[in-house]
């Protein structure tokens, strides 16, 4: 049985993500609570759907801190004191620290608009067009110390067009990503998500009840 599980949202772009979790709960397909969106750009598009939605915006500047470790530091306390159970990371264009890391251990996910482990880090539209893959999409992963690198979750594949730009392809990506991230999170809240370990010593995922097991 699923209970409802309090999400920081860490941010830093227009939100769409953000807002497909947002209309997920208002919806009653996701048994969560957004306690607070955190972030580090000014203006920026997330916080207005935030607010929209009745839910705290926070703006913690990076450039406001000496290095990254204090940066993070300032956001674990922001989440701590709202009661996060799990941060999501939607659009968030940070490297995250040992410091949130270690705060919140696979506690912590990533949306990621490419089949990891192909194509990680920025541009894995651009980067899959590049190679001439046939299919793309997205994935839903536990964030580890690496890019893009932790346990994988669950992931969405969309076909390759001939005629696609990276514009086109982002976008039908984009589409699979609002589907996706809530689904997964809506699982996590089900406590139908372990993370056990796999082959060569690396942590894999297990969902219990998916068709797809990574």
């Amino acid at each position: 049985m699923a209970r409802v599980i309090v999400l920081g949202v860490l941010v830093s772009g227009g939100g769409t993500n953000l807002q497909a979790i947002l209309d997920a709960i208002a919806a009653g397909t996701l048994d969560a609570r957004v306690a607070v969106v955190v972030s580090n750009v000014p203006g920026a598009g997330a916080l207005a759907r935030a607010k929209t939605a009745g839910v705290e915006a926070l703006v913690i500047d990076h450039r406001d801190y000496v290095d990254r470790p204090a940066f993070d530091a300032a956001v674990v306390e922001a989440l701590r004191l709202r009661g996060v159970e799990l941060v999501v990371l939607a659009g968030f264009m940070r490297v995250v620290t040992d410091v949130l890391l270690g705060a919140f251990p696979l506690r912590m996910v990533n949306v990621h608009p490419g089949l990891l482990p192909a194509f990680p880090g920025v541009r894995a539209q651009r980067q899959a067009l590049a190679h001439g893959v046939r299919i793309a999409g997205c994935t839903v992963h536990f964030v580890d110390g690496g890019t893009d690198t932790g346990p994988i979750i669950a992931q969405a594949a969309v076909p390759v067009h001939e005629d696609d730009d990276e514009a086109a392809l982002t976008a039908r990506i984009l589409v699979k990503e609002h589907e996706l991230l809530p689904r997964v999170l809506q699982w996590i809240a089900e406590g139908r998500v372990s993370v056990e370990p796999g082959p060569a010593g690396r942590p894999r995922v297990r969902v219990r009840g998916a068709r797809t097991e990574r």
